[in-house]
Order: C-alpha cells, then sequence, then structure tokens
C-alpha cells in the first residue's frame, strides 16, 4: 500500500548497512519515487535491500530547478522520499530548497529519525554534550577557514564540524594558531565502519598524531572541538553576584568594570564570563 502523498525525509545508513530502520525500508519500497544525491550510490543500498523503486537525482546542482517538478508531482497526490548519500538528509546535504518549496506549497513533510554522523560522533566523543553547535564543513580557502575559526574561539559549546581527508591536516593546523595546542578535540571517522576510529588529543598533539600516518586522515571525518572554558571556576560567588546584580542596571560592560575594582578581579575575565552567562 502506498503511503499518503507527503515528502519523505529518509536517513539512510552512514557505513553499517544494518543500520537503516524497518520503517524506512517501508517507506523506500512504498512511495512513488526516491530522490537522491547519487543515483548509483543509493542504487547499491536498494539492490542489498531489493527495493526497486524508481530513483531520480537532486544534487546541489540541481536542486532548485528539480525542487518545482517534485513539487508538482507531490501535488498531484505522489509520495516521494528523500534521501543522501549517507545520514540524515538536508545535514550537510541537499534537500533545504526542496523542503522549504514544500512548505509554501502546503505540501506535507514527514522526517523519520535515523542516522546522522554527528550525532553519533558526538555521543561517543566523551566531550560535553549538554550544549553543542554543529558547524557544518568549513571554508576551503585558508583565510575563510582562519576567520571562521577566529569567530568559533570563544564558543563555548562543543563544535562540531565535518571535514574531508584532504583538509583535515590544515584545518588541524589552524585550528592549533587560532585556538591553541591545548584546545582538546577528537577526530571520528569510518563510523560504524571496519576501520572506524574515534581519538581524543589536545589539538597539538592530534596535528602530531595525524601527520605520524596518512591512513588516520582517510575516510569519512568528524572533527569536534571541546568550547571554550571561561574562567569562572577562578571567580568567587561573591563577585559573580555583584556581576549579575550590577550588570542588570548598568550593563555588562561597566558591571564588570566595578566587580573588577570592588572585588580585585580582573575586568576581562568577568567580561568574559558575562557573555557567555548571558548577563
Amino acid at each position: 500500500m502506498s503511503p499518503a502523498a507527503a515528502l519523505y525525509i529518509v536517513p539512510t545508513p552512514i557505513g553499517n548497512l544494518a543500520d537503516i530502520s524497518q520503517r524506512a525500508l517501508d517507506t523506500l519500497r512504498q512511495v512513488d519515487v526516491i530522490a537522491c544525491e547519487d543515483t548509483r550510490h543509493t542504487g547499491k543500498l536498494l539492490s542489498h535491500y531489493q527495493i526497486g523503486t524508481p530513483t531520480w537525482a537532486l544534487h546541489d546542482h540541481n536542486e532548485q530547478h528539480k525542487a518545482e517538478q517534485l513539487v508538482g508531482r507531490l501535488l498531484e497526490g505522489k509520495s516521494i522520499a528523500l534521501v543522501s548519500d549517507a545520514g540524515t538528509p538536508l545535514i550537510s546535504d541537499p534537500g533545504y530548497h526542496l523542503v522549504n518549496r514544500c512548505r509554501e506549497a502546503g505540501v506535507q513533510v514527514v522526517a523519520l529519525p535515523g542516522p546522522c554522523a554527528a550525532v553519533t560522533a558526538l555521543s561517543a566523543a566523551g566531550l560535553p554534550t549538554d550544549r553543542f553547535v554543529f558547524e557544518g564543513f568549513l571554508p576551503a580557502k585558508d583565510k575563510a577557514r582562519t576567520d571562521k575559526l577566529e569567530s568559533l574561539k570563544d564558543e563555548p559549546r562543543t563544535m562540531v564540524f565535518y571535514e574531508s581527508p584532504r583538509r583535515l591536516l590544515d584545518t588541524m593546523a589552524a585550528l592549533v594558531a587560532v585556538m591553541g595546542p591545548e584546545r582538546h578535540v577528537v577526530v571520528a571517522r569510518e563510523l560504524t565502519k571496519a576501520f572506524e576510529t574515534i581519538h581524543s588529543l589536545p589539538a597539538g598533539e592530534m596535528l602530531g598524531w595525524l601527520k605520524e600516518d596518512a591512513n588516520r586522515s582517510r575516510g569519512e571525518i568528524v572533527l569536534m572541538v571541546a568550547g571554550h572554558k571561561a574562567e569562572a571556576d577562578d571567580l568567587p560567588v561573591p563577585a559573580l553576584k555583584t556581576l549579575a546584580l550590577l550588570s542588570a542596571d548598568l550593563g555588562l560592560k561597566k558591571a564588570a568594570a566595578l566587580t573588577a575594582e570592588i572585588h580585585g578581579l580582573k575586568k576581562n575575565a568577568l567580561y568574559k564570563y558575562g557573555l557567555e552567562a548571558g548577563l
């Protein structure tokens, strides 16, 4: 039985084919068309599970054009599944324009839960997971990459990036230069595959470790970086209370200066804490 006319967002395995859900398989079998990044790549998954649903290429270069055609089919009552080569569609993969266009046209969008490399890596990294930010791929050009890392230097949340094997060493070198050799990082590669590796080191040591063996940079890579730690641990509780009270009336900058004078502390440390605490 065909599912209701809708766009179904279907996550696919990031490596191990057994990670696909039964609901995802049922959906791929029952829809009228599967829109995918690479029909040959998706074809291997479909062949493995003996699924004969027709496929239609939808990638970065044709998405805006093809989105209109797919929405037209959806409005005619067809059901369409959207997949990427691996993981959850739209997460550093095509699909945004199609989903956005479906929303504008009043077409139902149904998202299935499933594999995502960023979340899988983060759950095993040993870095704080209560708050994190996904930044996708860093810019390829040196200056743009450095500028982006500079903008994230004081980010307090755990940062999650995707990176390509050929750029990993350059990214690590830039990270060491911008955030310092002591900033903790985790490199996860080939998740759920035979050569899965999750390695955790300070950035400076990680750069050396990667240089020792080219194989350590191979495959699909998730790079995770510990968030910037404010100097709050060195700030006494009475000073933090003073800062909070003063900032409510005076603004953070002036409150930090007065608190520093009252308690004999560094103004910059108080100001940085206040920013990260949202004062």
